[in-house]
């Protein structure tokens, strides 16, 4: 059975920094494709970073382009996401997710997901 379980959330002001932690259980982070997602209230689920098995390769939304970094440690099969320069708008509920055949970065493509965890960030 696959898991996601995220931490790392919390209150942080503007300007500071966070990072996000996925453990993964039930796959390797090394045969997977993980991301990123984050929905605020009133929004859709967006897309923020992911990070591609077969090559290393990254994607970012342009809204965190710059500003967040995401990266595996296969030792401890986990994703991270460290979040830099954060303002208010990045407020949101942060969900891990994993696709085993990644064709786009989509809410509806994703196999697993993590249950979430609420990064606010205040002004």
């Amino acid at each position: 059975q696959v898991q996601l379980v995220e931490s790392g959330g919390g209150l942080v002001q503007a300007g500071g920094s966070l990072r996000l932690s996925c453990v993964v259980s039930g796959r390797t982070v090394t045969t997977t494709n993980m991301g990123w997602f984050r929905q605020a209230p009133g929004k859709e689920r967006e897309f923020v970073a992911g990070i591609r098995w077969t090559d290393l390769n990254t994607d970012f939304a342009d809204s965190v382009k710059g500003r967040f970094t995401i990266s595996r440690d296969n030792a401890k099969n986990t994703m991270y996401l460290q979040m830099n320069s954060l303002r208010p708008e990045d407020t949101a509920v942060y969900y891990c997710a994993a696709d085993r055949a990644l064709r786009v970065w989509s809410v509806r493509d994703m196999d697993y997901w993590g249950k979430g965890t609420l990064v606010t960030v205040s002004s």
